[in-house]
């Protein structure tokens, strides 16, 4: 159920009442021809064969009002790539499909690697990367709205949802990011376990040890900060740099807090019911799973608070290890009471557990933030790339376009 709060530094845009998809998608038909919209689907080449996105194809070609829509496949190879084309072919907007492991593309990060500007690693946040490149590049839309590939309970409301405050033409947002209920399909079971079990306790205890702080108010602000769901306007797709690691939600909300007021920036409710595929847990192995990816946000947190001139010490990260511990212990026990009276399935000894296992990840994130703090897992902003390397932009448009001629 909807509210009407409006609390933080940044506006709510709630789902109020029963205002049709078809008034929402008219209203954006016709602002498009002023100002284009387009759509990025970070990718796997394996979910082609999951079990959600021939449902979010359908889906999406429904919508009327989108200029283009950009699809990033990962881990694919030649068969990969082909299938692809034919698989996404019934989409009928024009749409490219930017091979982030083609020949094409590989020879083009080469060459950023000469100049020191190619990604660290593989993954998500290199996707995401190269397809706001191309956004940029095609010059076929003024704003872009990304989802992720796997979303279980997917509604074409969603990318109408997140278009819309960056696309009316009074409300003056540059930045949107979607929230939602996380829960199992069925709604019977309470899910977000890295929003609800890492990042929230981490606020708080961040706040407790080391002070108040407008960056950590600014991320406590949003309801779902580890959402993928989001939209910007051409100049927010500039400037931010790119988080290639785990980090990357957390990463782009710390680029949008430094580069942007927050008078631009909004959150909206863009479903009821959100469900896609989990990541496993991994508690002994901090490198795979959502034990690596809660070591790369707390990491990506202790450095944006570095930067605006938290000092962090030893003895604070120590202190911070027992109050997050205290911390996410106090939610759990408001989560039970908030699961047992709506009837929904909570398991508490599983969710101390995993607690558990993310303060262990707060303690591996500082221990590595102390051996290395200027370590930077971002990739440069696309107006740096421009400023070294002008020629870039144009090559890449002509590498998509030759991969999907």
């Amino acid at each position: 159920m909807a509210d009407f709060s409006q609390s933080g530094m940044i506006a709510t845009l709630h789902h109020l009442g029963e205002r049709s998809l078809e008034s929402l998608e008219s209203e954006l038909v016709k602002w498009g021809g002023e100002r284009p919209m387009s759509l990025v689907i970070p990718c796997l080449a394996a979910e082609m064969d999951g079990p959600a996105l021939d449902g979010i194809i359908e889906e999406l070609s429904l919508i009327p009002y989108l200029a283009e829509v950009i699809i990033g496949l990962d881990n694919a190879g030649q068969e990969d790539f082909l299938r692809a084309r034919e698989f996404f072919g019934q989409l009928p907007q024009h749409h490219r499909i930017v091979w982030n492991d083609g020949p094409r593309l590989s020879l083009l990060e080469e060459d950023l690697r000469n100049h020191g500007l190619a990604p660290a690693e593989a993954g998500k946040g290199r996707n995401v990367w190269w397809c706001l490149g191309y956004f940029l590049a095609s010059g076929r839309a003024q704003s872009v709205a990304l989802h992720d590939a796997d979303i279980l309970t997917y509604d074409r409301s969603m990318v109408a949802r997140l278009h819309y405050p960056i696309a009316h033409p009074t409300f003056g947002y540059a930045f949107a990011k979607g929230f939602y209920y996380r829960a199992a399909a069925d709604g019977g079971q309470m899910n977000g376990r890295v929003t609800r079990l890492l990042v929230a306790p981490l606020l708080r205890a961040l706040s407790l040890t080391f002070g108040r702080n407008d960056y950590l108010e600014f991320i406590d602000s949003f309801r779902y900060p580890l959402a993928g769901e989001c939209a910007m306007d051409r100049n927010v797709a500039e400037s931010i740099r790119i988080q290639s690691d785990w980090g990357l939600e957390i990463g782009v909300l710390s680029e949008v807090y430094r580069y942007h007021t927050g008078a631009r920036i909004c959150q909206v409710d863009v479903a009821d019911v959100y469900d896609h595929k989990h990541q496993g847990l991994s508690p002994d192995d901090a490198s795979m799973g959502l034990h690596k990816m809660s070591i790369d946000i707390t990491k990506a947190m202790f450095k944006k608070l570095a930067t605006s001139g938290v000092v962090m010490t030893a003895e604070g990260f120590h202190t911070l290890e027992a109050t997050f511990l205290r911390s996410a212990l106090d939610l759990i026990d408001s989560y039970n009471a908030d699961a047992v009276l709506n009837g929904i399935r909570y398991d508490r000894e599983e969710e101390e557990a995993m607690a558990k296992v993310f303060t262990h990840a707060v303690t591996r994130a500082a221990r590595d933030y102390l051996d290395d703090p200027m370590e930077s897992p971002f990739i440069p902003s696309w107006t740096r790339v421009d400023s070294q390397l002008p020629d870039l932009a144009e090559n890449l448009a002509k590498a998509v376009e030759a991969d999907n001629a």
